[in-house]
């Protein structure tokens, strides 16, 4: 059976065709063919008709400000269009493969897993696992929230014309509506002339959870429950954000924007749920007559009728024999005096979802299994995924801020915090928090810097939140560069003096140290162990189910070792972190900071879930999900469910491995070997960014300077005025380089690693072996090989061209056989010569790399203009925007 009317290369030729059209139209016949030389001059050269790219260069050099203008807006149009018929192939490949049968990383997959377990593992299983995404406003999103919206209306369009049977005029108006869009896009403004708010940031996280998600979890958990029949299935996937209350680095995350996140989230879910009500008071229409009422439903009912007096009347003239519509009625009574806190509301999420389940189980006592199964279960699962947050916020901040607030505090007490060593910091911190009274007194801010004014702000008014939205809703505090032990009893003891503790029986936050240095990662046992032993930290743990939640840096990590060092340090963190926690009978519970990009921890997420170390798979686990990749993830609902299965797969898949004791742990030899390669590769690694000249070098050859003037997000792009790689944010590091086409963030040093290996009497079968058997190393090698990959190093070239004389030979060559030696060496060790393995992704770099070459090419020829006009200025700002909608990446 056909499902669908397309593929992808005629949505690409006839999306091409539509925007030549529409830029005839808006500029002339002439640009047209201006862009059509580039266009055609790019492609000769790509797929070798032409043995240069000098008709390409004389092309560009020939053009006005104006023209270049044109050219840029062409291509970054084209890029964003054809990033479209390529979300619509994928959701073609979902749909087809699922037509042909199980998925093998799918839902039923993962359920078929477990059909060789007992059910006492199978619940454990379920009882275990917990995904949590956790939605970042990271700058790393280029878009206008304005151009994502028209892109939508186009990728409805290209569905309709996909999926459905039409007629010739259906079609007619759906390309004329296609063709308006395409308009509308030109003649918007690409590049935004503000930097987002935060509270902008906040509502395109909450667009995703409102528009995608909610809709999405439902029909998963159908599929769950329909695969477990008989277990009860229990909550596996849970929603989190930091947009709104990430205040590491960014000033503009204050309190207020804060509260006003967590107001309006209540209320986008508590529509939600709203609209949920009104479509069942239309499905559920039994006549009271065929039914028989338990006396639980018609006790809730009459509890109802006593609540809300005035409306009783009214919705029993309206429904006197529809007792499911009467029930909804007064459900959505009650839920629209949650939504304002009157008297009547909803205490809590689980007497909306008890109501529900009421309904659920009348309907069921009644022989309607299947109206229960398709119109109630879905919203109960909503709502116990959603609750009354749409999603738990988690707070975060530097660990510095909260030292200096107490030490600013404590200095009218007296106590000078800043002169003390670490373990007399722990001995007063665990003092005051062992005392009944408040030590300080977190409202009185006379005197106190700014700074320390807004830190005792937030911690007052989160208590306040907590009464407010519930501790669900903003229960979890995250420390950004988390070095000491003291850094999380400063937060410990900030909160107690707030009263959001009331130790050894009450805590109401999780406090989760953020590793990300080098020495926070090598010196996990100390900060811990440390901790696990601290009297007034081992009640809040308690408190808090005996759960210790830790983030791993992954960006920073990257940053500052290089990408092998990285990754395996990262992978000893973990296995130490389990060993530490099982030492001192506390679960632990990862949370992974991953990036967007590969050289920020990013990659496939359910392949990085089943290479994490055994030890460390406990169930729950936590990992950032941010800015591109949360549109290319979540936008299509399709797509959003796919994601979701994947990772649940994959957890499930690990826990069960993890249970049972399968997957031996890697052999000693193998560790010995990736410690030595990890050294050299980070030695190779650090001997680049601490040699002479190599910051002025990265200034040159790459856009970062353009990067940071861009309004991308509300967190400023470096932590300081200094120019150092270690003040500059992972995010702009990695996009300067990707923008230049010589992605070294996300190989650099490999090939060093595994000479090292070689040379120190190594061999080529261990590592093959390695690759074969252990999924660390596997995904650690296909997650360089397609960085590797989308290098390309002739283009690498023009932007080296940009530096001094001196520097380019100082440091490009280096990059060069660092990049060449990478290549030959996966060759080996992966038995095939083409880095990618994935032919969808071969076809698409090879549909993109003839249309940004002249976007590199006109960026260069750009940066190396002294003095830009102000048009010029904005179409090398555009050329960022077009260069990273066709490496469908940022930072």
């Amino acid at each position: 059976m056909t499902i669908h009317n397309r593929d992808v290369r005629q949505d690409v030729r006839e999306l091409g065709s539509v925007l030549g059209a529409v830029l005839t139209e808006q500029t002339s016949q002439r640009d047209f063919e201006t862009v059509e030389s580039c266009r055609t001059a790019a492609i000769s050269y790509r797929t070798g008709n032409i043995d240069s790219r000098e008709p390409l260069r004389v092309e560009l050099d020939g053009l006005t400000p104006s023209q270049q203008r044109v050219v840029a807006r062409s291509f970054t149009t084209y890029f964003e269009l054809i990033n479209l018929a390529e979300e619509r192939a994928r959701v073609r490949s979902i749909r087809a493969s699922a037509e042909d049968g199980p998925l093998e990383d799918s839902i039923a997959a993962a359920i078929e897993s477990l059909s060789d377990a007992d059910p006492e593992t199978v619940a454990r299983v379920l009882d275990d696992v917990l995904i949590e995404p956790t939605f970042t406003a990271h700058p790393t999103e280029a878009r206008r929230k304005t151009i994502k919206a028209k892109l939508r209306e186009i990728a409805v369009a290209l569905e309709e014309l996909d999926e459905k049977l039409l007629t010739h005029d259906e079609t007619d108006r759906i390309w004329r509506a296609l063709r308006a869009e395409v308009t509308g896009l030109w003649q918007t403004l690409q590049v935004r002339n503000r930097p987002p708010t935060v509270e902008d940031e906040a509502r395109n996280v909450q667009w995703y959870l409102e528009r995608t998600l909610f809709d999405v979890v439902g029909d998963v958990y159908d599929e769950l429950d329909a695969g477990f029949e008989s277990i009860d299935v229990p909550p596996l996937v849970s929603f989190r954000s930091w947009a709104g209350s990430d205040r590491d680095g960014n000033p503009y995350v204050t309190p207020d924007v804060t509260a006003a996140t967590l107001d309006r989230q209540r209320r986008i879910v508590l529509e939600r749920y709203t609209e949920e009500l009104d479509r069942l008071v239309g499905v559920l229409s039994q006549d009271r007559n065929r039914l028989s009422l338990g006396s639980a439903f018609s006790a809730s009912l009459e509890a109802d009728r006593r609540r809300f007096p005035d409306r009783a009347a009214q919705i029993d003239d309206r429904y006197p024999d529809e007792p499911y519509r009467r029930k909804l009625s007064f459900v959505r009574t009650r839920l629209s005096h949650t939504a304002d806190d009157r008297h009547g509301g909803y205490a809590d999420p689980d007497e909306l979802r008890a109501d529900l389940e009421l309904i659920a189980e009348s309907l069921r006592e009644n022989g309607a299994e299947t109206v229960a199964r398709v119109h109630v279960d879905p919203l109960v699962r909503k709502v116990e995924t959603f609750g009354f947050a749409l999603a738990s916020l988690d707070l975060r901040d530097h660990r510095k801020r909260h030292t200096n607030a107490i030490a600013d505090v404590l200095d009218r007490s007296g106590i000078e915090y800043r002169a003390l060593d670490e373990t007399e910091r722990v001995d007063v911190l665990t003092d005051a928090i062992q005392r009944d009274e408040p030590v300080i007194d977190v409202a009185d801010t006379d005197g106190l810097s700014d700074e320390s004014t807004q830190v005792l702000a937030l911690f007052r008014r989160l208590a306040d939140w907590h009464d407010e939205y519930g501790v669900d809703a903003i229960d979890t505090y995250c420390i950004s560069m988390t070095e000491e032990p003291s850094h999380v009893l400063e937060v410990l003891f900030l909160a107690d003096q707030a009263g959001i503790i009331s130790l050894p029986d009450r805590c109401d936050l999780d406090i989760v140290p953020l590793l990300e240095t080098e020495y926070a990662l090598s010196g996990a046992r100390r900060i811990m162990e440390t901790l696990f032993e601290n009297d007034v930290y081992a009640h809040a743990l308690a408190a808090r189910g005996g759960v210790q939640e830790i983030m791993l840096g992954y960006s920073d990590s990257n940053k500052e070792n290089g990408f092998l060092a990285a990754n395996w340090s990262l992978y000893r963190t973990q296995r130490r972190l389990a060993r530490i926690c099982a030492d001192n009978d506390v679960t632990l519970r990862l949370f992974h900071g991953r990036g967007g990009s590969i050289s920020r921890g990013g990659g496939p997420m359910n392949e990085a879930l089943l290479a994490l170390p055994n030890d460390t798979v406990t169930g729950p686990v936590k990992f950032t999900e941010q800015g591109e990749a949360i549109a290319e993830k979540y936008a299509n609902p399709h797509v959003a469910r796919r994601n979701v299965e994947q990772m649940l797969n994959a957890q499930i898949r690990a826990r069960r491995r993890a249970i049972d004791g399968s997957g031996e742990p890697p052999p000693e030899m193998w560790l010995d070997a990736m410690e030595r390669m990890a050294d050299a590769a980070r030695t190779a690694y650090r001997d680049l960014l601490e040699s002479d000249g190599f910051v002025r070098y990265f200034e040159q050859a790459t856009p970062i300077t353009v990067i940071e003037a861009l309004d991308l997000g509300s967190r400023p792009a470096s932590r300081s005025d200094e120019r150092t790689v270690e003040d500059l944010r992972a995010i702009p590091w990695v996009f300067s380089w990707t923008q230049s086409r010589c992605i070294l963030p996300g190989w650099y040093g490999l090939a060093s690693g595994i000479d090292a290996y070689l040379e120190a009497g190594g061999d080529v079968e261990t590592l093959r072996t390695m690759y074969d058997e252990w999924p660390f190393f596997r995904t650690t090698l296909d997650n360089a090989a397609q960085s590797l990959a989308r290098t390309d190093l002739e283009i690498a070239a023009e932007y080296a061209e940009l530096a001094d004389d001196r520097l380019r030979e100082s440091f490009f060559p280096r990059c060069r056989a660092s990049h060449d030696r990478a290549v030959e060496l996966l060759a080996t060790i992966r038995r095939r010569e083409s880095l990618i393995g994935r032919p969808w992704l071969e076809s698409s770099l090879a549909r993109r790399n003839p249309y940004v070459d002249p976007l590199n090419l006109l960026q260069t020829s750009l940066l190396a203009t002294d003095d830009r006009s102000l048009l010029e200025e904005r179409t090398l700002r555009l050329t960022v925007m077009g260069i990273a909608a066709g490496m469908k990446n940022t930072g």
